[in-house]
């Protein structure tokens, strides 16, 4: 039995998934000491050491901090509509307007939410084509891909549950198809449609739910994993370009050889 636990553990500790998580063994010696504390984002904010290529605005466009600088804009932006809005079948769609009509800057407040929520799916969409291309997905960071695939569905969810919250015609219908799409997959389809919509169709239990999960449910998760996300990054050594060797390394070998 014991022989059994203890192979089962060296095949979970040596497996690939086990390995992009920790990148060192257990503090028992001095190299891996060490490691713990230089790769440490609160002890050392950089790398140790960091590539030319991956600092170059040319190779990852900023996408990755435009995306995080939108999250942010988007939770001030969105804790400022919340003391002008009530989530409410009557008095959502009048709030709406007021917000736009009475309430000084509460146009330009209300469209920096809108159009943030637009650029940063925009961002998250292109940062993935970006790590893809770039091939910053394989291993040992194939983890904090699977990290970058479940923020892109959460920044998807935070648009959609949002939606609904302005209870006008387009947001009405909107829900309305996308509800019923969803109710189409075949495990859990119909659980889910009554799980958002808590009724048979939108109304008052649908715009509570979607207000709940916009403004409280979505944002906390995407908060804990951005920082794992950023923080796997910083685990990683940086940007996938840390493990291209620069052009003055490349003349070393060359001139070595």
């Amino acid at each position: 039995m014991k022989n059994l636990l203890q192979n089962l553990w060296e095949k979970v500790t040596n497996s690939r998934p086990w390995k992009s998580f920790f990148r060192h063994g257990w503090p028992d010696n001095p190299l891996d000491r060490s490691l713990i504390m230089t790769t440490n984002i609160f002890f050392h904010l950089h790398p140790v050491r960091v590539n030319k290529k991956s600092i170059r605005a040319a190779y990852s466009l900023g996408l990755g901090v435009i995306t995080t600088v939108m999250f942010i804009i988007l939770a001030l932006t969105g804790i400022l509509l919340m003391f002008y809005y009530v989530p409410s079948t009557e008095l959502a769609y009048f709030d709406i307007v007021k917000l736009q009509t009475k309430v000084p800057f509460g146009q330009l407040l209300r469209n920096m939410h809108r159009w943030g929520a637009h650029l940063m799916v925009l961002s998250a969409v292109l940062h993935m084509v970006r790590v893809f291309y770039t091939g910053a997905y394989k291993p040992p960071r194939e983890f904090n891909w699977v990290v970058g695939v479940i923020l892109l569905i959460l920044t998807i969810a935070g648009s959609f549950t949002g939606y609904l919250l302005p209870w006008d015609q387009l947001a009405f219908w909107a829900i309305t198809v996308g509800t019923s799409v969803a109710a189409y997959e075949p495990l859990m389809g119909k659980t889910i449609k009554k799980i958002l919509l808590g009724g048979p169709e939108v109304g008052q239990a649908a715009l509570t739910r979607f207000y709940g999960l916009h403004v409280m449910v979505v944002p906390a998760i995407l908060l804990l994993v951005i920082s794992l996300h950023i923080w796997r990054v910083r685990k990683d050594g940086g940007l996938a370009a840390n493990e291209v060797k620069d052009d003055d390394e490349l003349e070393a070998e060359n001139d070595s050889n």
